[in-house]
């Protein structure tokens, strides 16, 4: 049996280059399902169409306690989505994405081609070359600071797709936005369906899951990683959470607000799309991040969020960046599991 893993070891040049449309999409999907998603859950199923990849929410996959509306379900198919376009683009293709191509089938997220054959671009090949090194590092970042032309490079990222990343700068908003981080915290933790619901998408160490959170992505060694969803289930950690969150907020090298103008399905796909550009640009430039956005979890709380950074757009997600020690990738559900 092949290691959950096993995906993160796909290699470029195994790319079917005279094969079929369909082989060169199927080969492709190894690098959309790569793309970060809640809590692990891949909620994307694709459907290959004589030369046309189709692109499904997969609502049983959603967090219905944190995530009621499927907006954050909405952004990790986004993010799939802008990391089969840049593959599509690195292996010499144009690429033809339509977003949203079918009222009548709301779950049709988006139609992929490859298009007519393109000279790839220095970008496509930084993005793409990112893909495999992408993780979600939850660990502790050294206080070196992001150069200045990194961020702005990832603010470019962000407007590439229609969202807005909002760096914060000023000491105020830092702590502001930290207060919040820890509010969230302590009112999803006292909510016990939250608990269950957070549990449930944690696995052992040593688990054969293929999607979820093993014990090592939240910083647990092997023993304690069977111990943690029976734990998270039964306590009320609000308390310390808090603590802990609003201290990564306030000494992170970098914190940023992404942001939308809207707040409908297309926005949120949007905002997965420049996520992943941003989180793939931040890569190649050794950077790490991971995510605090239980403010924008809680309808009460993400409009502070939005105030207190001054914005009339929609808060989509809250990112900490910074350098850090390298992690372990975490599972990724076999290619037969996702393609219909």
């Amino acid at each position: 049996m092949s290691p959950p893993t096993d995906i993160w070891n796909v290699r470029a040049e195994d790319f079917p280059a005279s094969g079929s449309e369909d082989d060169k999409l199927r080969f492709l999907l190894n690098y959309a399902v790569m793309a970060p998603s809640h809590h692990n859950s891949q909620p994307w199923m694709f459907r290959l169409r004589e030369g046309e990849l189709e692109v499904y929410a997969d609502r049983t996959r959603a967090s219905h306690v944190t995530d009621p509306h499927c907006r954050e379900l909405f952004i990790s198919c986004g993010a799939a989505i802008e990391h089969l376009a840049v593959a599509i683009r690195h292996c010499g293709h144009a690429g033809d994405l339509k977003i949203l191509p079918d009222p009548l089938s709301p779950d049709l997220l988006a139609v992929a081609q490859l298009g007519e054959v393109h000279a790839t671009s220095l970008e496509d090949t930084i993005l793409f070359n990112a893909i495999p090194k992408r993780r979600t590092n939850r660990g502790p970042f050294r206080r070196d600071p992001l150069p200045p032309q990194l961020i702005s490079a990832l603010e470019v990222e962000a407007h590439a797709t229609g969202a807005e990343l909002h760096f914060v700068r000023f000491e105020e908003e830092r702590f502001e936005l930290a207060d919040l981080i820890a509010a969230a915290d302590e009112i999803q933790w006292r909510n016990k369906s939250f608990r269950l619901e957070l549990a449930a998408w944690m696995h052992p160490n040593r688990d054969q899951s293929r999607d979820g959170m093993p014990g090592y992505a939240i910083g647990l060694g092997d023993l304690l990683s069977h111990a943690g969803p029976l734990v998270a289930r039964t306590f009320d950690l609000g308390n310390g959470r808090a603590a802990r969150d609003r201290d990564l907020a306030i000494h992170s090298p970098a914190l940023a607000v992404l942001f939308t103008d809207g707040d409908t399905e297309k926005d949120w796909i949007d905002a997965g799309r420049a996520l992943a550009r941003v989180l793939l640009r931040a890569r190649s430039e050794d950077v790490w991040a991971s995510f605090l956005n239980q403010p924008v979890e809680l309808g009460e709380l993400r409009v502070k969020v939005a105030q207190n950074a001054r914005k009339e757009g929609q808060a989509q997600l809250i990112l900490r960046m910074g350098f850090g020690e390298p992690v372990k990738p975490t599972p990724r559900r076999l290619i037969e599991q996702v393609a219909i």
